[in-house]
């Protein structure tokens, strides 16, 4: 209920936000000179109309964003009840050797500082390590709990505070990484797909996505190389709107500014170097926690059960995967182990690690900046909706 009470808070916080004067005699309805949101009037017809009818238009615009991830969410964990013996679940969990899952808890927090090393080598080393470290943690905390990964926007809203740079600066490195992340994902699912019986499904999805991921590098890559163009370009069909060509020509002067990464060759390289030790450490500790539930794992399920993860994460879905990623990584394991409830069990220590790791590290970042989850996420709301 904690994942969809955050769905919720956009149409909340919309409600907190509409200002009320109450007149008796009025029959139960408000002026539009007396309902506001943000200082603008909130009717523009000259009719009156009730509250509570301003509330649910509210909730049901907002419901189109975040109302298709709880259902996908909610029917996969309806299917894995349907499914997974929850007993067998149970004993499985109860004699997973304990040893091995708490080494691998200590390799995710390795995991998490090579990741800022990959982050802060795409800023082009403009921030501290430890404001970038700290920063990745705050983003992972934010997508667990907020819905929309608002995290990634998260990162660059914080970082930007601690560093000066632009937020436009600071997104177009997170976009890249997101990017390089899910073409890795592609490549590591492509190559242990023909060894896992049953899963010629996943080979076309990885080719389709790791596609559309070197498609977008490549248009990246082509908006850095020739920026001026592209300026020019948003210059002459941006002309008819004065307040767009304004706002947004600011915008893109500094996302052209974040995406030179791709420009420096060396650099660029580096970042791959770091991401390519970043993803083997990702496979040693989920390997770990395989042989925690299969003492007989082979290292190629834990490949091909990150690979399928990652793809399970970009669906729609609750605040931090809830539901899809267990189902996605869980479903995978079972493919090569004819295991489910293990399967299931293992997916579920994996999910709640990385809730116990970013929570821990993404809280303690936060109250170092006298911030708290909620309070980040007002902050959030409120620049979107500038």
């Amino acid at each position: 209920m904690i994942f969809v009470g955050a769905g919720l808070a956009i149409s909340h916080r919309r409600a907190a936000d509409v200002r009320l004067s109450w007149r008796p005699g009025q029959g139960g309805t408000l002026a539009p000179a007396q309902v506001q949101a943000n200082g603008v009037p909130a009717l523009g017809d000259h009719k009156s109309r009730p509250y509570e009818q301003i509330f649910m238009s509210n909730f049901w615009k907002s419901a189109r964003r975040w109302l298709p991830g709880v259902i996908i969410s909610l029917a996969v964990i309806a299917a894995i009840l349907y499914f997974v013996d929850l007993r067998s679940l149970a004993e499985a969990i109860r004699s997973a050797d304990y040893r091995l899952l708490l080494a691998s808890l200590a390799i995710s927090v390795g995991w998490l500082a090579v990741r800022g090393i990959v982050w802060r080598t795409l800023l082009r080393a403009r921030a501290s390590s430890r404001d970038v470290f700290l920063t990745l943690c705050e983003g992972y905390l934010l997508n667990n709990f907020l819905p929309f990964r608002l995290g990634e926007f998260g990162r660059a809203f914080l970082l930007g505070r601690k560093s000066g740079l632009g937020f436009m600066e600071i997104l177009p490195t997170i976009v890249i990484e997101r990017v390089l992340d899910l073409a890795f994902s592609a490549a590591i699912l492509l190559s242990v797909v023909p060894f896992v019986v049953g899963a010629a499904g996943a080979e076309q999805v990885a080719y389709i996505v790791g596609g559309v991921m070197l498609v977008g590098l490549a248009s990246l890559y082509f908006l850095a190389r020739y920026r001026n163009w592209a300026m020019r370009q948003f210059d002459r069909l941006s002309k008819r709107w004065p307040g767009l060509h304004k706002r947004s020509g600011n915008f893109l002067e500094s996302m052209f500014s974040g995406l030179a990464i791709l420009m420096d060759g060396w650099l660029f390289v580096r970042a791959l170097f770091w991401m390519i030790l970043n993803w083997a450490i990702a496979i040693l500790q989920f390997y770990l926690v395989l042989l925690a539930f299969f003492p007989h794992a082979q290292p190629m399920w834990a490949m091909f059960g990150l690979g399928a993860a990652a793809f399970g994460g970009a669906i729609p879905s609750l605040p931090g995967a809830v539901g899809i990623y267990d189902g996605a990584l869980g479903g995978a394991l079972a493919l090569v182990t004819g295991d489910q409830a293990t399967s299931l069990a293992t997916a579920l220590i994996a999910h709640l690690f990385s809730y116990l790791v970013y929570g821990i590290l993404g809280a303690y970042a936060l109250s170092t900046e006298g911030e708290t989850l909620m309070g980040v996420y007002r902050q959030l709301r409120r620049r979107q909706e500038e």
